[in-house]
């Protein structure tokens, strides 16, 4: 039950499982493996194929010889981008149980991308996929810190690229040895580097502690909590996602089966809840408008559905309604997070939730809502920024100290989100200080997309917005100023950013070309003007 004194909001206490006693994240989570015994912790939904937690320990296990053999050390980093399977996951836990550190990279980044993202993170070794090989592998020739790509595919086309089996199947590696996690200074000590997408342009790397995961793992597993463990669960959320790969570690450590997809295919989707008994589904509003809308659904048995998880960006009233009314899935929650605050700040605790709420704060947490002009922490239903306070809360951004001390003041996390709480301590978000674009599960930052645009030869001033889509959430839209006498269509603009930039920056709300970009007068681009423009489209500039 939430609290509140001084205008901070509490919410309450929880009861410890003991997670938290643990000298390593890796001792813990080989623990936890270990008492899973035979049980089948993962399908691949597209093969078939199941395993055990005791194939998944020992999996892990010889992964870690693998490791040292490649002497990645503590506080060494390890790369992963790749679609959602098995040996993903094997290498993400035996990195853990290292104590190294892995930085996960959306498998949809372009070789711009890739380039400034692993040169946050400067991870030893790299673990990739067919798809993004080669964009991986050019990156790597220019930087010699990192030693060595290799890729689950059976594929050794990509010049300096070893296939994975080369490297887990070496007679040399130990087999049916055991291994003990060494004790680490958990507090300090970096798990995770995600990438999250900022409003100044390049993404930066969000650094999440072994405590901060071993802290939200404890809280989940309070008897309150929603608990996931022995029942059919799917994850089709990218794992790269700090969404999905978190809650791909819950899952784990509840011994639930986790039922995975690679992506979202529509009738993989919908025949792996049908053929599986799927009970729960990790979801964005995207897939629940899928639900929801597409004709498709009304051919298959969602009947064993009892839950539906949404995160990632806001999910409607009528859409939620929608999906219960068509598929009969009882219950429907959401929650309020980002990678900053490891998983999820707010959850919907029970189905009397009020519309359009993001839900109560977890347990153990600390919020308040500060006026934007003074800092001074608002009352109940008084709109604000909302900061939050725990021990989920990252430990900054990876070599930039600037935006960490911006972000986190006094231990308190600013998210740039505009919202309030009530009288019952449930939370809305009405709008956002960051002009971040949701598009689906992604964040966009305009500035990066601006940033690219104005190396085009025959533009001379650009700014990009968020275009409302019921779907996706927000498109990328963008107002373009054309050089003097230039010839340019808006495909041409559209085309250039699909050739430099991964495919949630596409420009699929549109193009326009206007005379010149509102600013005020610092120069600061005035995007609420453009947002109206685009409710009004016959408006001008």
């Amino acid at each position: 039950m939430s609290t509140v004194k001084d205008n901070i909001v509490f919410g309450g206490n929880y009861t410890p499982a003991g997670v938290l006693k643990h000298t390593s994240l890796g001792s813990y989570l080989l623990e936890n493996i270990r008492g899973h015994g035979d049980d089948v912790l993962y399908i691949d939904a597209l093969t078939g194929r199941e395993y055990t937690a005791k194939e998944f320990y020992d999996r892990v296990i010889r992964m870690i010889y693998c490791l040292i053999r490649l002497n990645v050390k503590e506080s060494d980093v390890v790369g992963l981008s790749s679609e959602n399977c098995f040996d993903y996951i094997v290498v993400l836990f035996a990195t853990f149980c290292v104590n190294a550190t892995a930085a996960p990279f959306n498998v949809t980044y372009s070789e711009r991308e890739f380039d400034h993202a692993i040169n946050l993170s400067k991870p030893k070794v790299f673990f990739t996929s067919k798809g993004p090989a080669e964009r991986v592998a050019k990156v790597a020739r220019k930087n010699n810190y990192l030693k060595h790509v290799f890729i689950f595919d059976d594929v050794s086309s990509f010049k300096g690229v070893i296939p994975f089996a080369h490297l887990i199947d070496n007679p040399k590696i130990k087999s049916g040895a055991d291994y003990q996690p060494k004790p680490t200074k958990v507090h300090d000590r970096v798990a995770l580097i995600v990438c999250s997408s900022g409003t100044t342009g390049m993404p930066k790397g969000v650094q999440i502690t072994q405590f901060n995961i071993l802290s939200t793992i404890d809280t989940q597993m309070d008897p309150e909590a929603v608990n996931f463990g022995g029942i059919p669960v799917l994850s089709v959320i990218p794992w790269f996602h700090a969404f999905g790969c978190l809650t791909l570690i819950m899952c784990t450590c509840m011994g639930t089966q986790l039922i995975y997809l690679p992506k979202f295919e529509e009738t993989v989707f919908l025949g792996a809840i049908e053929k599986y008994r799927v009970m729960l589904a990790f979801m964005v509003p995207p897939l629940m408008v899928f639900l929801a809308k597409h004709p498709i659904v009304d051919k298959y048995d969602l009947s064993s559905l009892v839950m539906l998880l949404s995160g990632a960006a806001p999910l409607s009233k009528e859409t939620e309604d929608a999906i219960k009314a068509r598929i009969g899935v009882p219950t429907i929650r959401q929650g309020y997070g980002l990678s900053e605050g490891t998983l999820s700040l707010t959850v919907q605790s029970d189905e009397k939730c009020k519309p359009g709420s993001v839900g109560v704060l977890r347990k153990g947490l600390y919020a308040k809502v500060i006026d934007t002009e003074t800092g001074k922490p608002l009352g109940k239903n008084q709109r604000g920024e909302l900061c939050f306070k725990g021990d989920c809360i990252m430990k900054g951004y990876i070599g930039d100290k600037n935006s960490t001390d911006a972000m986190i003041k006094n231990g308190w996390l600013h998210t740039g989100d505009i919202g309030f709480y009530d009288e019952d301590f449930e939370f809305f978000i009405v709008d956002r200080i960051k002009e971040l674009i949701k598009y689906k599960a992604f964040q966009v930052p305009p500035a990066e997309i601006e940033a690219l645009l104005l190396t085009h030869d025959k533009i001379k001033d650009v700014a990009v917005v968020g275009k409302p889509d019921e779907s996706a959430g927000e498109l990328p839209f963008a107002f373009v100023v054309k050089q003097n006498g230039a010839n340019l269509t808006e495909q041409e603009v559209m085309d250039f950013v699909a050739a430099n930039a991964s495919s949630p920056k596409k420009l699929r709300g549109g193009v326009k070309f206007v005379n010149e970009i509102p600013k005020n007068a610092s120069g600061k681009i005035l995007r609420r003007v453009l947002r109206e423009m685009l409710k009004r489209p016959k408006s001008k500039l």
